[in-house]
């Protein structure tokens, strides 16, 4: 846990930590980063959001996804959010294309479900092992997808593990996986190198539930709350 003192807020902290992002290893051929911290429009609709969720010193539990997507994190800045959560649950208008994702429209069912936003953004902080995102070809890529470029970003995926650990009120006691496959190996592999968190608690991806088990939403949704409210 961090070390607060009595200036100190939580979105201070994120965006602090966003904004110094630098990627700084390099990409194999066709593979490109997305950084919405480096657009204006999306770090304006991100300082608004985390100004207006996390503007306090309460200790969050974090939740690590893979990296953002293009419709999602990828043009808002803020993982599993896309433009219309943003707007129309979140309350805070935006003029990017109201396109819906996926993974999206899961989390804020399961949002609902916990009790709001206001309640669940003032229990948990969803992050990503890797906070920017991959395309190759234009087409979302996960940071493993590709052998080089899991090589490549590993050390700047633990240091940013590292850096949140560092600077955020949160716990080393236990976080959320977001991916009991492909994320929770390689987390759970680098964890024990690294020593970040005592538990990892994997729950099944959203994207997966909403391409795979749609019919079991609801149940979906009622045991991402159960295994939250836990904590």
């Amino acid at each position: 846990m961090a070390s607060i003192d009595k200036n100190f807020t939580q979105s201070y902290a994120i965006l602090n930590f966003y904004k110094r992002l630098e990627p700084d290893f390099g990409l194999p051929d066709r593979i490109k980063v997305m950084n919405p911290f480096n657009d204006p429009v999306s770090w304006k609709l991100v300082t608004s959001f985390y100004d207006k969720f996390y503007k306090d010193d309460r200790q969050r539990i974090l939740i690590f996804g893979i990296n953002p997507g293009r419709f999602g994190g990828g043009v808002t800045g803020i993982p599993f959010t896309d433009p219309i959560c943003l707007q129309e649950l979140c309350g805070i208008p935006n003029d990017l294309a109201k396109k819906p994702e996926l993974s999206a429209g899961f989390i804020y069912k399961m949002i609902e479900g916990y009790g709001g936003v206001h309640k669940f953004y003032g229990d948990f902080f969803i992050t990503a092992l890797s906070p920017l995102g991959f395309t190759r070809d234009d087409i979302n890529l996960n940071y493993y997808d590709d052998k080089e470029l899991m090589k490549n970003s590993k050390p700047f995926i633990v240091d940013c593990i590292r850096k949140q650990l560092q600077t955020l009120n949160t716990t080393n006691e236990l976080c959320f996986c977001l991916g009991e496959g492909t994320n929770y190996k390689i987390f759970s592999k680098w964890n024990e190198e690294e020593g970040f968190f005592r538990k990892i608690i994997p729950l099944p991806h959203p994207r997966w539930i909403m391409q795979y088990r749609r019919k079991k939403v609801d149940e979906f949704v009622q045991m991402y709350v159960r295994e939250l409210q836990r904590v």
